[in-house]
This record gives C-alpha cells, structure tokens and sequence, in this order.
C-alpha cells in the first residue's frame, strides 16, 4: 500500500555517471507493497563531494554508488565496513543522524550465494574478468577461503595485478576449475558480445558450478549451456537481487521475503 508522501518520508538516492530505473523499481515496489514511508530517486553529479555533503546535510537515509563514483566516495564518509574495504570500493551509504557508513553488498550478495549454493572452500575457481565486479567477486570468494584461484583475463595488466591483489594465479588462457565465474560483459543484453559464451564446452562440462554475474538477461547464452551440460549455476539476476536486498534492509531495517525480493527484481529488470 502506497504510503502518502509527507514531511516524515524518508529519501533514498543512488549516484550514477549514468542513472537508471534499476534500482528505482526495485526500491520504490518494496515500498510500497510493504507501507513503508521511504522514496527512491535515482540521480547523477558532477560534484560527488557537494553530492555527498548533501547526503548528510539534508539527511538522506540512503545512497546507492555506481560507477565512476565507487572509489571517491571513500575519502568522504565516516566508517568504512569492511566489505568496502575489501576491495576498496563503495555502493552503499547509510546516514545514521550525519555519521555516513559505507559498505559493498555486491561483496555480501555473493558471499551469501557461496552459502546458499553450497559452494566449499576446497573447491577450484576460474574467474573471468579483472574489473571492478570482478574484484568484488574474487575479495568474496577469497575471504570466505578459496585459495586455489586463477584469473582469467584479456587485459594482461590489470588480469595480473587482480590475481597479485586476491592471491591467485593469473591466465591468458582458458583452463579448467571445479567454480567457472563469468565476470566479463559477455552475454550481456545489447552488447557487442551478447550472443557469446566466455568458456567452451569442455571447461563448462568439467565444472562444478557455473556462475554467470551477467543480470540481463537472467538466462544468458552461459547459464543456457551450463544447464544443458547438467551443471548446476548461480545467475546474475541472483547477484543484482541480493545486493539490492541488503541495501534495503540497510536502509528500512526491514528484510523482505524471498518472494518479494524476487518479484521486486524481476520488475527492476523488465
């Protein structure tokens, strides 16, 4: 039930270099379905510091960060939890009466998915991938005790200097794991690569768990081949709904069910 908005609404932004309903949708649903007083708007700056500076000064209770702001809001808030620090990157604030705490639920969403799917520590990983997502996804693998890693990467140099950071190996060329991470834009929705698949056959076949952290669409040109192969996966749409759930209850203290964060992301994503 929609709530009435009023001096008592509590805001909620996202900074973006380039805004979209993503994060909206999936927000403003929750709301709504659950009576509570909370708005979500999404928004882009040229200023992040004087952005920031407005978080706390006109007391916004959250702020989503996207790209190219993950970095440069660290210098501007009070604490730093240490899923940001893990990989020195932020996308997400919380205002806690102008004390500004900052967070990674990307980190935590894929944490949550190595217990959910019940990935093991003493499992191999191959990941895909030496951007940011990557290096969220590889701090979350690591530190719940994968050590056996290799990083695959195109980009020599920062496939390198990744591994170096999570303390696995690097990789110019494809090769087996027991957990194969695509992190890469291939299969992506609209892309240049959107009917590609980042592994062969083979490496697919062979592995244990395919992870695909592509959200658009939940059934990429990946986790299609990995369900013919009869691998079990872990689909982007799971990633982008957990961490947009773990903003949420940040910022309501409210933790919606399964169900509804399912539906809440679905629509997000439509």
């Amino acid at each position: 039930m929609r709530v009435p908005l009023s001096r008592d609404t509590r805001i909620c932004i996202s900074l973006s270099g380039r805004p979209s309903n993503t994060g909206t949708r999936f927000h403003n649903y929750l709301y709504d379905l659950l009576g509570l007083n909370f708005v979500y708007k999404a928004c882009t700056t040229t200023d992040i510091v004087a952005a920031i500076g407005g978080v706390r000064a006109l007391g916004i209770r959250g702020c989503s960060v996207s790209m190219p702001f993950k970095q440069d809001v660290l210098a501007l808030v009070d604490e730093v939890e240490p899923s940001a620090a893990a990989i020195t990157a932020v996308n997400t604030i919380v205002n806690e009466d102008g004390r500004l705490i900052a967070s990674n639920t990307d980190y935590l969403a894929v944490q949550r998915l190595i217990v959910e799917h019940g990935l093991r520590p003493e499992q191999s990983v191959l990941m895909y991938g030496s951007g940011g997502m990557a290096a969220a996804v590889g701090a979350a693998l690591r530190d719940a005790g994968f050590t056996s890693g290799t990083v695959l990467a195109r980009n020599a140099e920062t496939g390198q200097a990744l591994a170096e950071r999570l303390g696995y190996d690097y990789t110019a060329r494809e090769r087996g794991a027991d957990v194969i991470v695509n992190v890469t834009p291939i299969g992506m929705a609209g892309g240049a690569e959107s009917g590609d698949i980042p592994f062969g056959d083979a490496v697919i076949a062979g592995a244990q768990t395919v992870f695909d952290v592509v959200a658009m669409p939940s059934e990429t040109p990946l986790i299609r081949a990995a369900r013919a192969a009869d691998v079990p996966v872990i689909t982007g749409a799971e990633v982008i709904a957990l961490q947009a759930a773990e903003q949420f209850e940040r910022y309501t203290g409210v933790r919606p069910t399964a169900e509804q964060i399912a539906a809440a992301s679905a629509l997000s994503r439509a």
